[in-house]
This record gives C-alpha cells, sequence and structure tokens, in this order.
C-alpha cells in the first residue's frame, strides 16, 4: 500500500488486529457514516458499539486484506475476517465455532479520516457458521 490513506488503513488494521479498538476507530472521523450493517447509516457511536460487539463476541477477531485499490479519496478493500465465537453475537449464544466472514467495503476519506464507508459481508454465511440458521438448500 501507499499514500496517505493507504498508511492510515493500515495502521488502522494493525490495531484491529492487535484487539486495540480504540486504534482501530482513530480510521475514522467523527462524522462518519457506515452503510450496509444496519438498515441507517451508522454514526461514531454505533460503529464503536457495533465493532466493540465484535471483539467481545469474538477470540481475537482478525482481519485480512486480500485486495486494496483506491482512486482518490476512495479505497476498496476485499477482506475476511475470522474469529472464534466466545461470546453473545446478535443474540446468539457463543458456540465455540470458528468463522470466516468475507466481504467488500469501500471508503471515502476527507482530510485523512473516514467520513463515509459503504460495507457488504456475507451476513447469511456469518450466521450458517454460527447454527443460527439452517445452509440454503441447494
Amino acid at each position: 500500500m501507499a499514500g496517505a490513506n493507504e498508511t492510515r488503513l493500515e495502521r488502522a488494521l494493525e490495531a484491529w488486529n492487535a484487539g486495540d479498538l480504540a486504534g482501530y476507530l482513530e480510521l475514522y472521523d467523527d462524522s462518519i457514516r457506515l452503510h450496509g450493517y444496519s438498515p441507517e447509516p451508522m454514526g461514531k457511536d454505533e460503529v464503536r458499539g457495533f465493532y466493540a460487539g465484535i471483539h467481545q463476541a469474538f477470540d481475537g477477531p482478525q482481519l485480512t486484506f486480500h485486495e486494496v485499490f483506491g482512486d482518490g479519496d476512495r479505497l476498496v478493500i476485499r477482506f475476511t475476517m475470522t474469529g472464534t465465537h466466545r461470546g453473545e453475537f446478535m443474540g446468539i449464544p457463543p458456540t465455540g465455532r470458528d468463522v470466516a466472514v468475507d466481504g467488500i467495503t469501500i471508503l471515502h476519506f476527507r482530510d485523512g479520516r473516514c467520513v463515509e464507508r459503504w460495507s457488504s459481508a456475507d451476513m447469511l454465511g456469518w450466521l450458517v457458521q454460527l447454527g443460527a440458521v439452517e445452509p440454503p438448500s441447494p
């Protein structure tokens, strides 16, 4: 990765994988609008709560970035998040199961901080891995 936004993203990735949620959240501006994980865009407090819930529910969640590319103030990332389900998540009691959730996200930056993010993750696959729903029939 190269460039200021890529450098900030790399620091955020390192913080996430080290369990440093506060360090990860430094990527986001206070005006952040995160789309894709709830019916309405999340603000900074909701983003903090959502990711705190992931860190509480999954033992040492790790992010792997498979591809990162950008244009101007935008970065696109294809990622996988892995972890072991050790605490309640979305009403699902701990299962001890390992999960791998794939996703794609687009980050928009202004003055070195992410101000808007659009994300799509395999939520159905996540719920199937946790045993909360049956896999779709072939």
